[in-house]
């Protein structure tokens, strides 16, 4: 118990008369057993309370495989949507098109001031 051997425990018990007195030690452990009930209470309150958010995990989870379908759904209509079945996202795929004002002005600025480099 608490690492404590059976002299160990005496020399405490000992003690505890001579510093209390007989008439205080059932006092004490009167409150001590309180104290255990006490404890015992709320732990098992927290083991109600950590199982019932484990029953709402199973919800959360049932919901993550609805959203999981409703993305893989709208991703087959995008592929279905976009001319080719791919959607580009990369953001220099714009720049790189022959046919963009960015790109032709882009190209005039340079032509016009050579490539900009920064000073340290």
């Amino acid at each position: 118990m608490f690492g404590i051997g059976g002299g160990e425990l005496l020399f405490i018990i000992f003690i505890a008369l001579m510093l209390f007195g007989t008439d205080k030690i059932p006092e004490f452990a009167r409150t001590f057993g309180k104290f255990m009930a006490n404890l015992k209470s709320t732990t098992n309150e927290i083991k109600y309370e950590i199982q019932k958010s484990a029953q709402t995990e199973d919800l959360t989870k049932s919901m993550n495989t609805l959203t999981d379908s409703f993305t893989r759904e709208v991703e087959e209509v995008k592929e279905s949507v976009a001319p080719g079945g791919i959607i580009d996202l990369n953001e220099n795929a714009l720049l790189d098109d022959p046919l963009n004002p960015v790109k032709a002005i882009e190209e005039d600025i340079e032509s016009l001031t050579g490539p900009i480099k920064r000073k340290r």
